[in-house]
């Protein structure tokens, strides 16, 4: 009898993994544009001229425990409110949406129109204020995209008891955080990987180690300017899909899917235009006293 009921149990577990591994896999697919876009923001905001070598990874590992913090907080929220509030998740990622694409904005306004006071000073580049603000950044646009990573993908396992949706909400949030910011480590290291290889003895190596040093400048500003991309194409992409008028507005166009990435991305400019003309003269305002000071 006790042998039964532990193979009951057994066979239980099994079959509640089975569903979780499914699952999982259903929810990375439905997520996978999301978390390229956080690989990308990741990658432009935890690297810089003005980060040391040395801090580089210190600053990756800090923003993936902020981020794995952050799961701690969206999947039982997440949770909750699938239960007792789901009307409330769509205004949330809106919320979301408008504030990536007002980041993506401002630091258009920044490069283009703002003052060049800022002289930052290239001999000592990781000074504490910059290093903190690095990380407070990254962890805040972290914390953006892995609600939407959640809660998309508990859209896609709706009709799983909430075992299932507790285990697998857990599998994708973990694994997406060490897979992420595996990769974003591994990208802020490649042109200290690049003169490692110039170093052996190996031929091969070597030319591969001077291809990186000249690859990586390059990779790494357009990475900043995919960022930026991203950031309208994920905050745009949140009202064109979660506004049902603005939905069925593009809809009715009869606008060509393989262009809807264009169609999120201008939503996106325009949502970040409005959010500025209306947020940036109210920074002004505000620290206009302590300017005078």
């Amino acid at each position: 009898m006790a042998f039964s009921s532990l193979f009951t149990l057994l066979d239980d577990i099994a079959a509640v993994l089975d569903d979780v591994a499914l699952m999982t896999k259903v929810a990375a697919k439905k997520t996978v544009g999301v978390i390229s876009d956080d690989l990308t923001l990741n990658a432009t905001q935890v690297s810089g001229k003005d980060v040391a070598a040395s801090r580089e990874l210190p600053i990756v590992w800090a923003v993936a425990k902020g981020s794995l913090w952050n799961k701690a907080i969206l999947i039982p929220l997440a949770l909750l409110l699938a239960i007792y509030l789901p009307s409330l998740i769509n205004i949330l990622l809106m919320i979301g949406g408008a504030y990536l694409c007002f980041e993506g904005m401002e630091k258009l306004v920044h490069k283009f129109f703002a003052k060049k006071h800022e002289n930052l000073d290239r001999t000592s580049p990781e000074t504490g204020s910059s290093e903190k603000e690095k990380i407070r950044g990254a962890i805040k646009t972290d914390f953006i995209l892995s609600a939407e990573i959640i809660i998309i993908a508990l859209g896609s396992i709706q009709e799983a008891d909430i075992l299932t949706k507790i285990l697998t909400l857990l599998a994708v949030g973990i694994g997406i955080t060490f897979f992420v910011y595996g990769l974003v480590g591994l990208i802020v290291k490649l042109d200290d990987i690049g003169l490692w290889l110039i170093k052996k003895n190996n031929i091969a190596a070597q030319q591969i180690g001077k291809f990186l040093l000249f690859f990586m400048p390059w990779f790494m500003k357009s990475l900043s300017v995919i960022g930026v991309i991203a950031m309208f194409l994920v905050g745009g992409g949140i009202f064109v899909h979660y506004l049902p008028v603005l939905h069925h507005f593009i809809e009715s166009l009869a606008i060509n899917s393989n262009f809807s990435w264009l169609t999120e991305f201008v939503v996106g400019l325009l949502i970040g235009s409005i959010c500025c003309l209306i947020v940036l003269p109210l920074i002004h305002l505000f620290n206009k006293p302590s300017e005078a000071e």
